[in-house]
């Protein structure tokens, strides 16, 4: 089992920029990749990034490449994602998540933990 505390959401200002931190317990944390995702206010969850266990694979989504950092502390069982130039578009509740399997994957049924997520505005 792991248990995924998400912190350092806010309000930010667009263009401005944030570093979210997942603190992760339990299970080995360099056994497994990780995932954030991200949810706005009447809308799916939606992929945003994913790491595989060493940190020397990452996956995108389209409207975060160039823009977000996902990278990983295996001796502080912590992800990151480092985001900048951030648009109010990116306003959401952003979640950490733990995938036990093979790869780095985009789909949400891949992942087996999730935290409780830790929101994010962006003001215009």
């Amino acid at each position: 089992q792991v248990q995924l505390v998400e912190s350092g959401g806010g309000l930010v200002q667009a263009g401005g920029s944030l570093r979210l931190s997942c603190a992760a317990s339990g299970r080995t944390f360099s056994s497994y990749a990780m995932g954030w995702f991200r949810q706005a206010v009447g809308k799916e969850r939606e992929f945003v990034a994913a790491i595989n266990w060493s940190g020397g694979r990452t996956l995108y989504a389209d409207s975060v490449e160039g823009r977000f950092t996902i990278s990983r502390d295996n001796a502080k069982s912590t992800v990151y994602l480092q985001m900048n130039s951030l648009k109010p578009e990116d306003t959401a509740v952003y979640y950490c998540a733990a995938d036990f399997g093979v790869g780095v994957h985009f789909d949400t049924l891949e992942y087996d933990y999730w935290g409780q997520g830790t929101q994010v505005t962006v003001s215009s």
